[in-house]
């Protein structure tokens, strides 16, 4: 009798040594939003519009091997304007990191665009670069700032969504 209690009381010390709380969690806002946009701001993505990149690839710059696809989704607002939605899936580089648990990862994104500029006829491909860098500590992984084309577009602003417009 004296073991089954012993072993009881193990095993609840065990189970209850094994408890988290909410404050260990990390939080995860790695959604990012690209809308494109020419100088007078006409959305650029109508998936069928002449003048309108209806062509959108985006490709994994530091994947192990060539021409890794890195997914996306082309996504509307209310009011008709388009946007590239990206949540995840390109390589994640380690850059940096502090003794605190701080880091710093990028991910390098080609992004070709095929504009319309006809019924029949397309531009040539543009090949764009996106880096994106993540902020990751204990309490957080989230999208730092954002280079499209080696110009920032994009810098987290706490609580607020990660959103960037480019101007083509």
């Amino acid at each position: 009798m004296k073991k089954i209690f012993l072993v009881f009381t193990i095993i609840s010390l065990s189970l209850l040594s094994c408890g988290s709380d909410d404050d260990s969690l990390q939080k995860i806002d790695q959604l990012f939003n690209l809308y494109i946009k020419d100088s007078s701001g006409n959305d650029l993505l109508k998936p069928t519009a002449i003048g309108s990149y209806t062509g959108v690839t985006f490709t994994d710059e530091l994947a192990e091997k060539d021409n890794v696809n890195v997914s996306y989704s082309r996504k509307m607002l209310a009011d008709s304007t388009y946007y590239l939605e990206y949540l995840a899936g390109a390589t994640r580089q380690f850059v940096e990191g502090d003794s605190d648990g701080n880091k710093i990862y990028r991910s390098v994104i080609q992004v070709s665009l095929i504009k319309k500029i006809s019924e029949t006829q397309n531009d040539p491909v543009v090949n764009d670069t996106m880096e994106i860098f993540y902020h990751s500590s204990p309490t957080v992984f989230e999208v730092s700032r954002v280079l499209y084309n080696k110009q920032l577009v994009f810098t987290k602003v706490p609580d607020q969504p990660n959103v960037a417009t480019v101007i083509k």
